[in-house]
């Protein structure tokens, strides 16, 4: 009982800043078609890839579907691969990226049908095969997230983070994962 008093003042405490509960930040954001905006951008959405090892694409927990990581998988079933800014440059590592960004949202809406469904696309993941000396992951990630956005609007903007590696698998460029909450 007296450790539930001391947290009294705290709940108050909170609740009184008038601001809303996280759970309904996403509601503020303007609606947009994403179905629309991706015929807009002109991209296809590819039939989603299996997984290329013992994991499954998405796993969903109450409204929000964790996706696996994505590589920069082509249409001809090949990947963009190397190391940027040694094998490719930094534009051809943000191509690479949105790429990622194609086949995770071809992922997602396997999970859920719809993309329409997205009430905000709340972390991403990105990972860059690189050399140790390459310091420039956000500038390669910006592909993916800049689709988002394309895509979601307001609702595409994320937490992200951009690291480098010293490799990933099947030496794709890019690999990048997210977690999305839907309605």
């Amino acid at each position: 009982m007296r450790y539930l008093l001391l947290l009294l003042p705290i709940v108050l405490l909170c609740s009184a800043c008038n601001r809303p509960a996280l759970s309904t930040l996403a509601d503020t954001l303007p609606k947009v078609d994403a179905e629309a905006n991706l015929r807009q951008l002109g991209i296809e959405l590819p039939t989603a890839s299996q997984p290329v090892a013992n994991y499954v694409n998405a796993v969903r927990t109450g409204n929000l579907i964790f996706l696996a990581g994505k590589g920069p998988g082509k249409p001809d079933g090949t990947y963009i691969t190397g190391k940027v800014g040694q094998d490719l440059t930094i534009e051809q590592g943000y191509e690479a990226a949105r790429l990622v960004g194609i086949n995770q949202l071809a992922a997602l809406k396997a999970e859920i049908g719809d993309l329409n469904r997205v009430k905000r696309i709340v972390k991403v993941l990105g990972m860059v095969n690189c050399s140790p000396e390459f310091t420039e992951q956000p500038r390669v990630v910006n592909g993916f997230s800049d689709l988002m956005v394309a895509v979601f609007g307001e609702r595409g903007k994320h937490a992200r983070s951009a690291v480098g590696m010293v490799s990933l698998p099947l030496n794709i460029a890019v690999e990048v994962e997210m977690i999305v909450e839907i309605e």
